[in-house]
C-alpha cells in the first residue's frame, strides 16, 4: 500500500475514532485515515508535516464544508468514524475516487435511517430489487457497510435501507447524481410494470432475463442521454416477427421520453427493446 506524506502541520478538529481524524491544513478540511492516528487526539492538536497516512479525503467545497461540520454538532461521532472507515474500504477495493458529497450525504441519511429504525418505523425501499440487479457492487458494499454499522450499534440494517446506501455508494461514483440514479431506477420499474400488464405476466425479478433487460434499459438510457445511438440491422425483421413485442416497445418509448422529457426515441433502441420484450412473452407461451 502506497502511504501518503502530509506536506503541512495539519490542525486536528475532531477525532471520529482511533483510526479516523478530521483536520485543517491551510483552509481546507481533510479526513485522515491511518490505524492508530486518532488514539488520545483532541480538538487543536498539530498532527505533523511529514506524518504518513493510507488515505486522505478532501472537502474542498464550501457548502459542503458548512454541512459537514453541522453534521459534527448532531451526528453521534462513533457512527461518522464507522462510515469514514467503510468509505476507506470502499475506495481501496474499486480503486476510484468518490465524489466528496458522500462524507455528508451517506452520513445523514444514515443519521435519520436509524433515528427511523430505533423508533421501530419501517423502511420501504420500492426499487430494491433494481438496485441488486442494476448496482450489484454497491448493494455488496452497501450490505458491509450496514453490517458494521448493525453490530457496533446493535441495530439491524434491513435490505431496504441497503439498497438506499448503495445508490449512494453509487451516486459517489458517478459526480454525485443520485436523483438522477433514483430517477433512473423508477424508470426501469415502470417500463417493467407496463410490460407486465400488457402480457399480463409476473416477471420473476431473480430470472436472467429479467436482469439482462433492467441493463439493456439501464444502458439504452445512458445511450439516449448522452446522445450514443446504437445501430440494428434487425429492425425489419423483429418488427414483422414480433409484432406484439414491437408494439410494447413502441409503448415504452412514451414511457421513457415523458420520464427524460425528450421528444423521440430511435427505431434501433426500440427494436433492442421489442427483442427482450419477446423474450419474457416466450417464456410464458413454452
Amino acid at each position: 500500500m502506497n502511504l501518503i506524506i502530509l506536506n503541512n502541520n495539519a490542525t486536528v478538529v475532531k477525532s471520529f475514532n482511533n483510526n479516523i481524524l478530521l483536520v485543517r491544513e491551510k483552509g481546507k478540511e481533510k479526513i485522515l485515515f491511518q490505524k492508530g492516528i486518532g488514539f488520545g487526539k483532541k480538538m487543536g492538536d498539530i498532527i505533523e508535516k511529514g506524518t504518513l497516512v493510507e488515505k486522505v479525503f478532501i472537502i474542498e467545497d464550501k457548502e459542503n464544508q458548512r454541512n459537514f461540520n453541522e453534521i459534527l454538532t448532531r451526528v453521534d461521532t462513533k457512527l461518522i468514524g464507522i462510515v469514514e472507515e467503510v468509505i476507506a474500504e470502499i475506495t481501496d477495493e474499486l480503486g476510484e475516487t468518490l465524489n466528496e458529497n458522500i462524507h455528508i450525504g451517506l452520513v445523514d441519511h444514515l443519521f435519520y435511517a436509524i433515528k427511523r429504525l430505533e423508533e421501530n418505523e419501517e423502511i420501504q425501499n420500492p426499487f430494491i430489487v433494481e438496485i441488486q440487479t442494476l448496482y450489484n457492487k454497491e448493494f455488496e458494499m452497501a450490505s458491509k457497510l450496514a453490517d458494521k454499522i448493525g453490530e457496533e450499534l446493535n441495530i439491524e440494517i434491513p435490505e431496504g435501507e441497503k439498497g438506499f446506501i448503495a445508490l449512494h455508494i453509487h451516486s459517489a461514483r458517478n459526480n454525485g447524481k443520485l436523483s438522477n440514479t433514483i430517477k433512473y431506477s423508477f424508470l426501469s420499474n415502470s417500463i417493467i410494470e407496463h410490460v407486465e400488464d400488457r402480457l399480463n405476466i409476473e416477471i420473476d425479478r431473480k430470472s436472467l432475463d429479467y436482469a439482462r433487460f433492467l441493463t439493456h434499459i439501464r444502458f439504452a438510457i445512458e445511450r439516449i442521454i448522452t446522445d450514443a445511438p446504437i445501430k440494428n440491422d434487425l429492425i425489419y425483421v423483429i418488427k414483422k416477427k414480433y409484432k406484439l413485442s414491437y408494439e410494447i416497445a413502441k409503448e415504452t418509448k412514451k414511457i421513457i421520453c415523458r420520464a427524460l422529457e425528450i421528444s423521440n426515441i430511435s427505431e434501433d433502441e426500440i427494436a433492442y427493446l421489442a427483442m427482450h420484450i419477446e423474450r419474457f412473452r416466450s417464456s410464458i407461451i413454452k
